[in-house]
């Protein structure tokens, strides 16, 4: 059972220069009392929330008692984007009225209301990686353990032109959320993953192959949790983040990262592609910064941070026992 609470920004003046009033956050806490353990911040990805632990939640086998992220040793606190709209209703304004670098500033301010000098970790998988990123460089002293997992430091051409698709479809679909998410599916898998999961099967009841039922399914479940607005907003979020956007130069940009960097890649990610990561590392260590990278080997791709916990668990128990 979800327990959503709420926190009020006073004031908030955007990467755009638009100030706002008394901005609402929404989010939620697992485990122990706040200020009395040591704080994991969660950030989630595009289509996700709030809801990290629990019955409903969508990172449970990571989060809870006795598990990696013990909710027995840790507070765990996760905000939802804002425009997601889970708990709060739709940003009453342009879907890319904000960016990701906006919603790290927003955290961090949130964390500031909460009374929260630092985090022992903040992880994020995907867009949470990256907005972790951006709190990494916004903040300097917040974060000991920064977790970007299937993710990267900006959003590559890749990632853009993926994007592009998106909105372009979001636009000019008679069916936008359904067929945008069939399109996306197909890069957070792998060919790979869909010969082992499918087969070649068909269905028969519905005189289609087992695939394209599949696809058709992961619409119209996104069709019905998700609105055009969030969508579009959480689609536009993930191209906007890149840690020396507007920098001088990158070495101005670098010298503020004082966190323990550990990234997690995918072997066979299509989407956050493993060279990136690699070439990320390469420019930490070439800079003095605390660095590391591992690897998930999956046939899932991108999703792989959904579904191959015991390898995360291995990859990640050294910082959380």
């Amino acid at each position: 059972m979800r327990s959503i609470k709420y926190i009020s920004i006073p004031r908030f003046v955007s990467e755009k220069g638009i100030t706002y009033r008394d901005f609402q956050l929404s989010y939620q806490l697992f485990g122990e009392k706040l200020h009395q353990a040591p704080v994991v911040l969660i950030n989630h990805a595009l289509t996700g929330n709030s809801d990290v632990a629990g019955e409903q939640g969508w990172w449970k086998s990571l989060v809870g008692n006795k598990k990696l992220i013990d909710t027995e040793r840790y507070t765990v606190l996760c905000f939802d984007i804002p425009g997601n709209g889970y708990a709060l209703k739709e940003l009453l304004f342009s879907y890319d009225e904000f960016t990701a670098k906006d919603v790290a500033n927003l955290f961090g301010l949130g964390l500031e209301q909460l009374k929260i000098p630092s985090l022992f970790v903040a992880i994020g998988s995907s867009l949470g990686g990256g907005i972790a990123w951006e709190m990494t460089v916004l903040f300097p002293d917040l974060i000991q353990h920064l977790i970007p997992v299937a993710s990267d430091w900006k959003a590559s051409d890749w990632v853009l032109g993926h994007n592009k698709v998106q909105q372009q479809i979001l636009k000019n679909s008679s069916k936008p959320l359904q067929d945008a998410r069939m399109m996306a599916m197909l890069f957070y898998r792998t060919p790979a993953s869909f010969e082992q999961k499918f087969k070649g099967s068909e269905n028969w009841e519905m005189g289609m192959y087992n695939v394209e039922s599949w696809l058709l399914h992961h619409g119209e479940k996104l069709e019905q949790r998700f609105s055009l607005h969030a969508y579009k907003t959480m689609t536009h979020l993930l191209s906007s983040f890149n840690i020396f956007k507007g920098a001088t130069s990158e070495a101005v940009v670098l010298e503020r990262i004082k966190a323990n960097v550990h990234m997690v890649g995918v072997d066979s990610d299509l989407f956050f592609v493993p060279t990136q990561n690699k070439r990320t590392l390469s420019i930490l260590q070439n800079n003095g910064i605390k660095g590391s990278y591992s690897e998930i080997n999956s046939v899932h791709g991108h999703d792989a941070f959904l579904i191959e916990f015991e390898q995360l668990v291995r990859i990640l128990k050294d910082i959380f026992k």
